[in-house]
Parts: structure tokens; C-alpha cells; sequence
């Protein structure tokens, strides 16, 4: 049985990375309430079923992507049920064609492990030069959940909080 705990509203007592950290520091900052679960690794949009009935709302699906240079870099929020088609991502931007970019550049841009990739990691200095890129459908949504950072925490707070207050000053392209 995959383990997702009751719903917490407080930061954890122990971080399992600096974006965690960075993540609940900044939550506090900004005063956006949230609320989390602890979680068995939620790898598989399977996992996250399990998660999505205890918050009571749909975990996002976030993709890093880049192109062949790997001199650009895009994390692209969308809905779990939808297929990621390169070709519409690509027109969308209007640019040319996207690839999954590495593990490794995934934890140097993001610092996050494959399984744990989330645009709260925008607020790391080195996610700057990322492109943010979130499915309009996600933007217009009331809440918003994805990882913290890890692979076993899960946070769900207000799409508002994440826009406009979050990710304040920072652009996020909506497709």
C-alpha cells in the first residue's frame, strides 16, 4: 500500500534538500498558506492518484526539457492526463524542436532529482535562466500541487498564491 500521510500545514522538521528548504522558508516570507502530505516516493502518475485523493486535488506534471545545444532549458507545467507533444510544445513557444534534458542538468538548474522536478524550484538563483512554461488549463486552476523539491512531500497551496506572489517578478508562459 503506497503511504501518504494525513494533511500537515507546517514546514518539516527535517529538510531533504536546500530547495526544500528554500521552498517552506519562502512560503513563510510571503505568507502563503499550504497544506502537505508525506509520501512513499511518488514516482508514477499512479503514485500520485494515491496523493490526489488525500489533498483532494490533481498533482501537475512537470517536464524539463531542453534544446539540442542545451543552451536553452524549459520546465513545463501541465495536467497529469495530458501527452506531451513536442511538436505543439514547440509551436506554441515557437521554437525549434525540445528534448528531455539530463538528470544532471535537471539537479544543476533545478537541484532536484529526476521523480522531484517542480517549478517552486524557480526561486533558486541558478533556475533563472529556465524557461517557465505552465498549460493555461493548470494556470486557471483554482489550486495547485506538486513536490516540494522531493520526491516524498507533496504540497498543495492557492494557483493565486503561486502566480502572484511566488513566482512574482518572475515570467511564466502561458501556452
Amino acid at each position: 500500500m503506497f503511504k501518504v500521510s494525513e494533511i500537515i500545514r507546517t514546514a518539516p522538521a527535517e529538510y531533504g534538500s536546500e530547495l526544500q528548504k528554500k521552498v517552506y522558508e519562502t512560503f513563510e516570507a510571503l505568507g502563503i498558506p499550504f497544506e502537505r502530505v508525506d509520501t512513499d516516493p511518488g514516482i508514477t502518475m499512479e503514485d500520485c492518484l494515491h496523493i490526489d485523493e488525500k489533498i483532494g486535488v490533481r498533482i501537475v506534471k512537470t517536464i524539463f526539457l531542453c534544446n539540442r545545444q542545451q543552451t536553452e532549458f524549459y520546465l513545463y507545467v501541465t495536467t497529469d492526463d495530458k501527452p506531451f507533444v513536442t511538436r505543439d510544445f514547440c509551436g506554441a513557444l515557437g521554437i525549434p524542436r525540445v528534448s528531455f534534458a539530463s538528470a544532471e542538468k535537471l539537479m544543476e538548474l533545478t537541484g532536484v532529482l529526476v521523480g522531484a522536478t517542480t517549478i517552486l524550484s524557480a526561486v533558486l538563483p541558478q533556475a533563472a535562466q529556465v524557461h517557465l512554461v505552465m498549460d493555461k488549463a493548470v494556470a486557471g486552476s483554482e489550486w495547485f500541487a506538486c513536490t516540494d523539491g522531493t520526491a516524498t512531500c507533496f504540497v498543495k497551496i492557492r494557483t493565486a498564491d503561486l502566480l502572484g506572489k511566488y513566482l512574482s517578478g518572475k515570467t511564466v508562459i502561458q501556452i
